[in-house]
């Protein structure tokens, strides 16, 4: 089935886990020390959010090289807030988009944020349906210096 994915979760010992791919990437996951962990890992929620910068940056470098947009260097920054109460699930989430480049065109760039967002992250599709996600998007021309940010337009 090309739309089922599996993976193995192993306990090391104490709160340490070891996730095993089908495609065979290895995953350490660890707990802080205040609750049994050693620190070895990230946590299962932060692995969440890199999901998250990985397939919505994934879209959004492939729809802007297929734009021909001269990027030199991208980043996606995430920061999410969390429910006070168990099982302390997102409630909100903010991603960043940072693209580098050359005489890039900014509506090439905020098309392409949205496209991700709205259409194309499987991951923002899921969490999206918890949590309220704000997308934004800083473009740094490395020829002039100069600066562009844009925040999409969220649903009411």
């Amino acid at each position: 089935m090309a739309n089922r994915h599996a993976v193995t979760v192993e306990h090391l010992g104490n709160m340490a886990f070891r996730a095993i791919t089908e495609t065979g990437h290895e995953v350490i996951m660890d707990a802080a020390p205040e609750v049994g962990g050693t620190d070895t890992g990230p946590r299962p929620m932060e692995l969440l959010l890199v999901g998250l910068g990985g397939c919505t940056g994934m879209d959004v470098v492939s729809m802007l090289r297929k734009m021909r947009q001269d990027v030199t260097a991208y980043e996606v920054h995430i920061s999410g807030e969390r429910a006070a109460e168990h099982p302390k699930i997102y409630t909100s989430i903010h991603v960043e988009h940072v693209v580098h480049g050359r005489g890039l065109n900014p509506e090439s760039v905020r098309r392409a944020v949205e496209l991700s967002a709205t259409r194309y992250c499987s991951a923002a599709a899921m969490l999206g349906r918890v949590a309220h996600i704000e997308e934004s998007y800083r473009l740094m021309d490395d020829a002039t210096g100069q600066e562009q940010t844009g925040v999409l337009a969220t649903a009411a």
